[in-house]
Formats: structure tokens, C-alpha cells, sequence
């Protein structure tokens, strides 16, 4: 069985004071024994914060990007110890707003979860297509080439979560129908089984993005092959998140 994983990316939002009561609003709120793993993404500057209201909970500290070198001259960037040495366990690499403003793809994005994943964070790896590649039935080439272009069996797959968000549904209150949504995840799983092993496949999660809300969660948390949510606008509010959360646990099977 796998356990739901739940992750808020906060993206650019919440200076320290709205991230404390946020994060705090999050731990109060998650039920004693909760059967989902839970973890939240702020900005740089706002881990701090969390990290302080977070821990001794269950609530897990994740970034939102890293860069590909441990260290060095490279202004600006943050190297996945420093994140380790915030309290952060996990990292988001490959978010398609990433790939979209910024121009990251194939071996920039392979270098940053290897150098993330040899210093000890766990990775959150997203993939997804445009609407214009969905609408062209690509969807399944654009996904593999994501997914071939970063993963490999020398990896290892327990540390890995892939989040699969279609562009199209990030931010734009348009969302994959439960079907559309399991019909990818399928597919990942599919090729996770051919890239690693079955076993291996069966075991990891396959989280959804992609306007992630409580009135579509608990379809969307029944499928078979959706292992949870990385969620964008709707972590702002705990409420919100925790709604999420609820319907993760309650997909627990």
C-alpha cells in the first residue's frame, strides 16, 4: 500500500509572518495520525519559519527548486545541502513554471536531481504537457521524454515522487478529469515499471497538479494510480490544504 503524499507549493507567496501563521494553521489543523505524509514547500526565505513551526511534527520542510552543484560561484543559486541544513527533506525539481520562465529541461534538470539526491533530499520530479501538446495527442510522448530525459534505473526509485501537472491545468481553474488524470498516472507507472523494475513502479508515488481543490480532490484522490497532490493556490488557505489532506486519508485503501 502506498501512503498518500501531500505536498503545498507555495511558490512565491507569504513573507515570514503570513508563513508562520499559515504553517501553523497546517499543523494545528492535520488530525492526530493522519494517514497521509505531509509536506510544505515555501519560498527560501520562509523555511526558516516553518521550519520552526513544523518541527516535532509530522509536517515535512520541502523547496521549491535547488541548483545542479554543491557548491561554488554561483550567484543566486542555492545548493541542496544548504536546503538539508534549513531542515528541508525534500525538493520540488522540474515544476513546468520552471521549465516555462526560466528555460530548465532535459540535462540541466537530470543534474539537479542527482546532485540533490546524492546530498540527501528526497525529490518531487514533475512532468506534463501543454494544452497545445494535449490537444495535438502528445501528451504520452511529452511525458515519456520528461520522464526518460531525467530517470534512470542507477537512481533511486523509494526517494523519488513524481508529480504529474499538466500545464494546462496549473493556475487556470481548469483541471484533468478524474479520467484523463488516472489515464496519464497509469501510463507513468507504466514506464516507471520499464525504467526501474515493476516492483519498484508499484511502490512509488504518483502525485496530481493542477488546480487541485476540495471539490475536486476526492475524485481525483480515488483514482487507483493518484498517490496524492502537489498542490499550488489552494495550500495558501490551511483550510483548503486540509480539505486535500482529508481526502487523500480518505482514499487510503
Amino acid at each position: 500500500m502506498r501512503t498518500p503524499f501531500v505536498a503545498g507549493n507555495w511558490k512565491m507567496h507569504n513573507h515570514r509572518t503570513e508563513a508562520r501563521e499559515l504553517a501553523k494553521g497546517v499543523r494545528d489543523g492535520l488530525p492526530v495520525g493522519t494517514p497521509v505524509e505531509v509536506a510544505l514547500c515555501p519560498p527560501f526565505t520562509a523555511l526558516g519559519v516553518v521550519g520552526e513551526i513544523t518541527a516535532g511534527s509530522p509536517i515535512k520542510l520541502g523547496a521549491q527548486n535547488c541548483y545542479c552543484q554543491p557548491k561554488g560561484a554561483f550567484t543566486g543559486e542555492i545548493a541542496p545541502s544548504m536546503l538539508i541544513d534549513a531542515g528541508c527533506t525534500h525538493v520540488i525539481i522540474g515544476h513546468s513554471e520552471r521549465r516555462q520562465h526560466f528555460g530548465e529541461a532535459g540535462d540541466l534538470l537530470n543534474r539537479k536531481v542527482r546532485t540533490a539526491l546524492a546530498a540527501g533530499l528526497d525529490v518531487i520530479y514533475c512532468v506534463g504537457e501543454t494544452i497545445e501538446e494535449r490537444e495535438a495527442g502528445r501528451t504520452e510522448t511529452v511525458v515519456d521524454r520528461h520522464l526518460t530525459e531525467v530517470l534512470a534505473d542507477d537512481l533511486p526509485p523509494h526517494r523519488l515522487t513524481i508529480a504529474y501537472e499538466p500545464v494546462w491545468a496549473i493556475g487556470t481553474g481548469r483541471t484533468a478529469t478524474p479520467q484523463q488524470a488516472q489515464e496519464v498516472h497509469a501510463f507513468i507507472r507504466t514506464r516507471l515499471g520499464q525504467i526501474f523494475s515493476p516492483a519498484a513502479a508499484q511502490a512509488m508515488r504518483i502525485q496530481y497538479g493542477g488546480s487541485v481543490k476540495p471539490d475536486n480532490a476526492v475524485g481525483l484522490m480515488a483514482c487507483p494510480d493518484i498517490d496524492g497532490a502537489l498542490v499550488g493556490g489552494a495550500c495558501l488557505a490551511a483550510k483548503d490544504f486540509l480539505a486535500i489532506i482529508a481526502a487523500a486519508a480518505g482514499s487510503v485503501r
